[in-house]
């Protein structure tokens, strides 16, 4: 299977749909998907609005519990690939990424650069 790499900042805003979730292996057992290295795999669904287009929600996978996960919330996605699959006569587009974080808060206080409140 062939990865896409996927420009996140072409995406527009990335907002947290549904926090992470265990990836399920197997229905039946549930059994938890892990890595090659035994990691859990978590998905979590992330909102995609593009300017002047409809949102979309995609499901992305990624190794470890992502932190800081607020539905909702703005969130970046590092590192994040497609992969087109197919099985019989089913297809679609799997997403993976490195790391999904929290975004910075917007209008968060700049820092004092003198070390005094007040800004004197």
């Amino acid at each position: 299977m062939q990865s896409i790499p996927v420009d996140t900042s072409r995406l527009g805003v990335l907002r947290c749909a549904v926090g992470p979730e265990p990836k399920i292996a197997d229905f039946e057992t549930k059994e938890v998907k892990k890595d090659r290295d035994g990691n859990t795999i978590y998905s979590v669904a992330v909102t995609v609005r593009q300017e002047g287009r409809r949102v979309s929600v995609i499901e992305i996978a990624v190794t470890g519990e992502p932190k800081g996960m607020v539905e909702g919330a703005e969130v970046r996605v590092t590192g994040l690939d497609a992969f087109a699959w197919a099985m019989g006569d089913r297809h679609g587009i799997s997403f993976r990424a490195a790391a999904i974080t929290p975004a910075p808060a917007a209008g968060a206080p700049a820092a004092v650069s003198n070390g005094k409140a007040g800004g004197a």
